[in-house]
């Protein structure tokens, strides 16, 4: 199946499975993912300002109606008082031409791992960029394209040897194949990390960000495309120009063997998604904590979700996945073990599906939810039973005498964090500690204490 689009029809509920598995594996057919560490393996101290963190993703280009990183500073001050920590930009590359998607085509077909696209800005302009954030106490951490390039990018004539080749010798678009399906991105062509000079060639690039803008971090785009041997190395020699966060669009396991700080929680969204359709309730919660599809070491921080730039443009928006129950959801994300993130407009109620390859800029209307992120963002920060991988509490289920109820508590030392969500459209009674009480339709109530 030949597709126009970056992971368009992957992401619908009849295929979305097809997709994690390619998304979760590898670029190439066959791929089988290597074995999970051994107990205790993983071990990993995250940075300290990671631990209590929330992460906001940034579309740039739709950000705003200039779409520069000078537009988006103007705001920095506003989400930083709405309780957010991590600024994750998408990339800021510049975009390859030749095959390109759309107008303005897609970020991720980079065709300069050291440019600048020049309709956000200038290096420098990005410089203070980072240079604000980081005077407001927050961080910024890049989106990174380590698998593919732009057909234009200089390295496709200048070492043709990094690329992937097809039995006539030839560099072909990136292709992924899953049984009889097939899926090709035609704007951009694949990395062969089989040959040691890429490795090299990368990890420079990787490494210029860090030490010329002074960067927090990366999000590494198909992260599990890549050998975990190359990452182990790469992040080691990042870490060792200055302590850096790690995210990876991937969910094995072994990502956090001395390598990813967090990983993506794909399981979660797709629980959420069928309860909101009422084809769920309490007890698909509580089977998705007894029987998770992997199994991660208390340091392995999730990134918990309920939007982000593929869901928003290729899925749909939160009216179109959670309906009512979307603040019940977005509850969720913040409570249960992990690090939330808030895909940007989320908080004035974001009810469009941007534009992936053209201009659709973000109406921000009244930035009407941005109070209920900020109440969410305060109880995380403030209560230690709610913070990131092995910083945070346990998680305990709790009977409330209701299948539509789901309740929990997070517990660190004496800070004990309750929770109670009401998975339904309907007032629910419940009971807990033998004391009845009542949630409106899509209801929730968080009580902390220490």
């Amino acid at each position: 199946m030949k597709t126009a689009v970056r992971f368009a029809p992957l992401f619908f509920a009849p295929l979305l499975a097809s997709f994690l598995a390619l998304n979760c594996a590898a670029a190439e057919p066959g791929f089988k993912p290597a074995a999970a560490p051994a107990p205790g393996a993983v071990s990993l101290e995250h940075v300290e300002w990671s631990r209590n963190a929330t992460i906001y993703e940034v579309n740039l280009r739709q950000y705003s109606k200039e779409g520069t990183f000078n537009a988006f500073a103007r705001d920095l001050p506003r989400l930083k008082k709405m309780g957010v920590d991590i600024l994750w930009l998408m990339p800021i590359h510049p975009i390859g031409k030749e095959k390109r998607k759309g107008t303005l085509g897609s970020y991720y077909a980079v065709a300069d791992y050291k440019g600048v696209n020049p309709e956000f800005g200038t290096l420098d302009d990005f410089k203070k960029l980072v240079k604000q954030a980081h005077g407001l106490g927050m961080r910024v951490i890049l989106d990174w394209v380590p698998n593919h390039t732009a057909w234009d990018n200089p390295w496709v004539t200048r070492h043709p040897d990094f690329y992937k080749k097809n039995a006539k010798g030839e560099i072909y678009p990136v292709t992924y194949s899953e049984g009889a399906t097939q899926e090709i991105w035609e704007d951009v062509t694949g990395l062969d990390y089989g040959n040691k000079a890429l490795w090299a060639a990368m990890t420079d690039a990787l490494s210029y960000w860090i030490k010329e803008t002074d960067i927090d971090g990366y999000r590494m785009d198909v992260a599990s495309g890549l050998p975990m041997a190359y990452w182990q190395q790469a992040i080691a020699e990042l870490r060792a120009i200055k302590p850096v966060f790690m995210l990876a669009e991937g969910d094995w396991v072994e990502m956090h063997d001395r390598a990813f700080d967090m990983t993506y929680s794909w399981d979660l969204p797709d629980v959420m998604r069928k309860i909101a359709k009422g084809e769920g309730d309490a007890r698909a919660m509580r089977d998705w904590l007894a029987k998770p599809p992997r199994s991660y070491p208390a340091e392995a921080y999730r990134m918990r979700f309920t939007n982000n730039h593929d869901f928003n443009s290729w899925v749909g928006t939160d009216k179109e996945l959670y309906g009512p129950a979307y603040k019940a959801m977005a509850v969720l994300t913040y409570t249960l073990p992990g690090m939330p993130l808030v895909y940007n407009g989320q908080e004035s109620g974001l009810d469009k599906r941007l534009e992936f390859f053209e201009k659709d800029a973000i109406q921000w209307k009244n930035y009407g939810l941005a109070p209920f992120y900020t109440g969410l963002a305060k109880l995380k920060h403030e209560n230690p039973a709610l913070w990131n991988g092995q910083y945070g509490g346990s998680i305990d289920v709790r009977e409330t005498g209701n299948d539509k109820v789901f309740a929990f508590r997070r517990q660190r030392d004496k800070n004990v964090v309750d929770v109670a969500v009401n998975l339904s459209g309907e007032t629910q009674k419940y009971t807990l500690d033998g004391k009845s009480a009542t949630l409106p339709g899509w209801g929730w109530s968080t009580k902390a204490r220490r």
